[in-house]
């Protein structure tokens, strides 16, 4: 983790520091490597948040993009007693969870379920195939009346599995920790809505400034007015022209007799 509390108030971690675990109130000890970035870890192995995965330098420029005090707020839940620790929650109530490693499908369920109000941002760059998977795929894409939104047919053969059944908004980085190039497919945020149907998806594509700005200033990643809904997308089709060729013959006492053409 990032922060954690020495004489109550939020410290990142600085070599030999000691403090106290926001979530559960146990002794953490900073860990100021040069393999890993700088956090707090707990003095045992057990995690007090079972959600909680080990944060990478990927994780970290995310966080980054949003203030100090929306980044790991512990959330409770009265009815269940159940609290964890969300990546971002901004000031407008949307969490925000950064994924980089594999996640079991009860666990997705689980975070979904609890934080309600959220969506994903997952690294698309950890697996190697994932990227060449998708961009081979864009080109069957199908453009729709609204900018930047597509449908695409057969999803399972465009993105990981373990996100096609996701009941919130998934945002895929393909661009990962490399430098952005000219590659505008790599630097593109692609957006999978939840899905209502297993052999199409709707697919929204935006720049990573344009999603910054959404998410600093929303409650939703899109207004209900801006919204896609599958049900209502039709993808645009080619207009075909249908000619009718004159006809060549014509019938005649009992025979077939070509027409001349003068």
């Amino acid at each position: 983790m990032r922060f954690a509390l020495i004489e109550n108030k939020r410290v990142e971690a600085q070599p030999k520091h000691q403090g106290i675990c926001p979530n559960c109130s146990q002794p953490v000890i900073a860990k100021c490597g040069d393999k890993k970035v700088w956090h707090w870890a707990h003095r045992t192995i057990r995690s007090c948040d079972s959600w909680w995965e080990p944060e990478t330098e990927w994780h970290r420029n995310w966080k980054n993009n949003y203030p100090a005090e929306w980044q790991e707020i512990v959330l409770f839940d009265e009815q269940t007693d159940e609290k964890h620790i969300a990546d971002v929650r901004t000031i407008h109530n949307l969490v925000i969870e950064f994924q980089h490693s594999a996640i079991k499908p009860e666990e997705r369920i689980s975070r979904e379920k609890f934080y309600k109000n959220m969506l994903w941002v997952v690294d698309g760059s950890r697996l190697k195939r994932d990227y060449p998977r998708f961009k081979k795929s864009v080109g069957n894409f199908k453009r729709t009346k609204q900018q930047g939104v597509y449908v695409v047919d057969f999803p399972d053969e465009v993105f990981p599995k373990s996100w096609l059944n996701s009941s919130v908004q998934v945002v895929f980085d393909f661009c990962g920790l490399t430098t952005p190039d000219k590659d505008e497919i790599k630097n593109t945020l692609w957006c999978l809505l939840p899905q209502k149907d297993v052999t199409q998806a709707v697919v929204v594509g935006f720049r990573k400034s344009d999603f910054l700005q959404m998410t600093h200033y929303r409650n939703q990643l899109f207004s209900p007015a801006e919204k896609p809904q599958q049900k209502q997308i039709t993808p645009q089709q080619p207009q075909f022209i249908i000619r009718r060729r004159a006809p060549t013959h014509y019938f005649h006492k009992g025979k077939w007799v070509k027409i001349r053409r003068f």
